[in-house]
Formats: structure tokens, sequence, C-alpha cells
């Protein structure tokens, strides 16, 4: 099964999230790639950091343009970085990169952009395009005051377009929340989809430690065994 991770805002942990989850379905001996369909920001080499670490998290050969698409100079919204590039983003380009990787691996990652409503063109955003791959959702939260609104507002969106949230990943990226551990088992009496793992608070990210905060195993489990 292949998953669409989206978070609840950009920012969040998603790319991090992304190459856990990568990194520990290749470590099951499963053929992976990550999918990073729209990217704003981009270095020197027109590359995108976020769609580079998925790449090299990847296990099966595939272009930087197959993994990434849509690749834009300005980190700003996507409708706005790609009207400043003089392009438009537009879904059967992305479904034809989807579905060329899709053929080569068992799993793919896609890793959304920003938030999981934000504006794609004039008339499509995010949403839409999860809806259109048509996968399981993996929300990552960002674990901070405002979160628990943050959180429930998107699972109400992934609710509303007919998605399954397959699962959900706390991510600790402010070292002193208060209540830390309250407003998780919050958002877990809230939340009937399982967590899947805590990511610790890390000043350096690292794939492989945070692969090994997530259970996999809940992941498809019926809601009796969650």
């Amino acid at each position: 099964m292949s998953y669409f991770i989206t978070g609840t805002d950009t920012g969040v942990g998603k790319t991090l999230v992304s190459c856990a989850l990568l990194n520990a379905f290749a470590a099951q001996g499963k053929r992976v790639a990550g999918f990073k369909p729209v990217a704003a920001g981009c270095d020197a080499d027109d590359r995108n950091e976020d769609a580079k670490l998925l790449s090299a998290a990847s296990t099966v050969r595939a272009t930087y343009g197959q993994i990434n698409p849509y690749c834009f100079p300005r980190a700003i919204a996507p409708h706005l970085a790609a009207r400043h590039a003089g392009t438009r983003i537009d879904l059967p380009r992305i479904m034809a990169s989807y579905r060329e990787l899709a053929g080569q691996t068992d799993e793919v990652i896609v890793e959304g952009v920003g938030g999981f409503c934000v504006p794609l063109n004039e008339k499509l955003d995010s949403a839409d395009l999860a809806k259109e791959i048509g996968l399981p959702v993996i929300l990552v939260v960002r674990m901070r005051l405002g979160c628990i609104n943050h959180a429930l507002l998107t699972l109400r969106v992934i609710a509303d377009y007919q998605l399954e949230c397959a699962g959900w990943v706390a991510n600790v990226l402010d070292a002193d929340m208060p209540s830390l551990q309250e407003n998780i088992q919050t958002l877990r009496e809230r939340i009937a989809a399982p967590l899947l793992g805590v990511i610790p608070h890390m000043v350096e990210p690292d794939m492989k430690v945070a692969a090994s905060c997530l259970d996999l195993g809940l992941l498809g489990a019926p809601l009796a065994e969650r």
C-alpha cells in the first residue's frame, strides 16, 4: 500500500516522516520511491531539497523529473510560485509521473506540499490532488500550541474528500512544548486513526531514528486492533 503524506501546516516534518517511511519499508525488502508532486523553493541546480531527500531514500532508480514534476524557484504558495514562473500546475502531468513510479515499485510515498488545502492553481488545491491519487492519508502533526485544532480541522477535510486517514504521527518540533503528553493523549482520544508513532525532538533530523519510532504494523489494521 502506498500513502499520501500531509501535515497540519508547512514545515511540520512531512519530509522527515516520508523518508522515515521509505526507510522502514525498504528495510522490509520492498521497492520504494518517494514522490514530491509540487515543490516551491529550489537550489542553484533547480532542485528542491525535500525532493532530493526523497530521491536519496528511494530504492528504485528514477529521474528527478519523475520524483518532482513541478519545482519552482520561489519558496511561496505553489499556485503563486507557478504564476511567478509563468506556468500552471496541472494534475494530468502529476498523475503521469505518479503512475510511472507506481509501475516500478511496491510502495510510493507521496509527500504533499504545505498543508492539506494549499492551492495548486486557480481551481484546484492539494486536497483535490490527494483525491485524484486516491491513496490513504497519513497526517503529520507538529506538536505545538494550537496543534489540536489544526489536526482536527485537517481530518475533517480529509473525511469530506472521502479519503481514509490511515494514521497520524506526532512530530515534536518544539522541545519545550507545555503539556506535550496531555496534548498527544487528547488527539488520541479524538482521532479514530492510529497514532503510528511519536518522533522526539531532534536537533538534526534523522530518518533512521524517525523510522524506529513508527509502528508500521498499525497501518491497515482493523480498528479493533488499534
